[in-house]
């Protein structure tokens, strides 16, 4: 994959989970990665729900590099219930999960090079729910509308699409029997699963494809649920 050699990828959540695998994954396709979270390490340490530390991070990524090809918006926003969610959890959630990644698009939009793409991270619960996951859900429900705004906005200036994991285990569990088998694809999801999609949609292999999103769920939410059939039972 020598398209990405020394070109620049922008990662938020990029140093842990999902994120983490991303970058890595640039990087081993030889571009550089510059990373953003809250968690301590050598990357931009910061909250990105603050207006103040995206325009830190932006500006000193366009410092160091003129450039950016590539924006991943993985960070991930809070979860949390009606019951127990307040105002300012739900706003918070919304921070990091939809004005986050907008600002920061726009905080970049003038480094963008051609053939510039975009991948924002939702989540199956785009579109299916459980219950008490409220600012989670809707955050994620946020970034993937979102994306085919931007994508129609950025038109001829970069591609923006976007992917909805499903069970991604971010822990290295290895998960058997009715976890496993309630997947269709018979297993639980990896970051790796994620990864690859990702740097496939900011790849020239997707020129034609934008303002799309990937749902990458091993099947689970195309597979009816009935008590009693295959194996699946409900118990209260």
């Amino acid at each position: 994959m020598n398209e990405f050699k020394d070109k620049v990828a922008v990662v938020t959540g990029g140093a842990q989970g999902i994120g983490k695998c991303v970058a890595d994954e640039f990087r081993k396709a030889g571009a550089q990665v510059c990373i953003i979270d809250r968690q301590e390490g050598s990357h931009f340490v910061g909250d990105i729900a603050r207006k103040e530390v995206l325009e830190a991070f932006a500006g000193e990524v366009a410092a160091r590099y003129g450039r950016v090809d590539f924006v991943v918006n993985n960070a991930l926003p809070v979860m949390k219930g009606i019951d127990d969610c307040s105002y300012e959890d739900f706003q918070y959630a919304m921070s990091v999960g939809v004005t986050a990644p907008f600002y920061l698009v726009k905080l970049l939009s003038a480094h963008l090079v051609p053939g510039a793409a975009i991948v924002n991270i939702s989540s199956s619960r785009d579109r299916m729910s459980m219950p008490q996951t409220e600012s989670y859900t809707a955050a994620k429900g946020g970034i993937a509308a979102l994306t085919h705004a931007l994508a129609v906005s950025l038109r001829g200036k970069a591609r923006v699409n976007s992917i909805s994991p499903g069970w991604i285990d971010t822990s290295g569990t290895r998960y058997e029997g009715p976890d496993a088998a309630q997947q269709p694809v018979g297993r639980v999801g990896r970051p790796i699963d994620i990864a690859h999609a990702v740097l496939f949609l900011c790849s020239s292999r997707s020129g034609f494809i934008t303002g799309e999103n990937l749902c990458i769920d091993g099947g689970m939410t195309r597979q009816m649920v009935y008590h009693g059939e295959h194996g699946w039972r409900l118990e209260e």
